[in-house]
């Protein structure tokens, strides 16, 4: 049985459309699963070869730009078709905002709150792109399932970021909205 990473399975994935060339695979990648994974123009092309030599895709004569176009073997469909039905790991944030809020006391309060505005500019653009996105109804149901999933993840950021000003100043919280007190360390942690 064939073994696949996830960029490995994106990638049969999308050669399910057809054939295309690395170039191509990247740029439909991140129109459809580039706001929620990241392909590497180094993944992609190591990936390729690698499945080239695992024989789950083939590749054509190069053509201009040296560009080699590929296809889904048989046997690629059937890795592809195992992995999909495999449940999928669970995610981890990995946002380095978080990292900075954590750390925050060691930041004016001014530096922090712009790092905030920063990051809240490309969350609402991320927002309105999949607004955008969505009112097209392309793509079919389970893109659309995928950029519902993200509306609504920039939604719950934005509403987050709206309410950090008084999440992170004290005095400027209602004891309705005071969070619990933080849990002690155990001794010697």
């Amino acid at each position: 049985m064939h073994n696949l990473n996830s960029t490995a399975a994106t990638l049969l994935g999308l050669l399910h459309s057809g054939e295309a060339s690395g170039y191509e695979l990247l740029a439909v990648a991140e129109r459809t699963v580039g706001a929620f994974w990241t392909l590497t123009r180094s993944q992609v092309y190591r990936e390729l070869t690698a499945l080239a030599n695992r024989g789950l895709i083939t590749g054509g004569d190069a053509g201009p730009r040296a560009r080699v176009r590929y296809h889904l073997s048989d046997e690629g469909r059937e890795a592809f078709a195992h992995w999909i039905l495999q449940p999928p790991g669970t995610e981890q944030i990995r946002y380095p905002l978080l990292l900075s809020i954590i750390f925050g006391g060691h930041l004016d309060t001014q530096t922090l709150m712009r790092f905030v505005a920063e990051h809240r500019t490309v969350h609402q653009e991320r927002y309105d792109d999949y607004r955008d996105r969505l009112a097209t109804a392309e793509g079919g149901p389970h893109l659309g399932a995928t950029l519902a999933f993200g509306l609504r993840y920039e939604e719950a950021v934005l509403a987050w970021m709206d309410d950090l000003p008084a999440i992170l100043d004290p005095s400027e919280r209602t004891a309705e909205e005071a969070p619990a007190p933080a849990p002690a360390l155990p001794a010697g942690a």
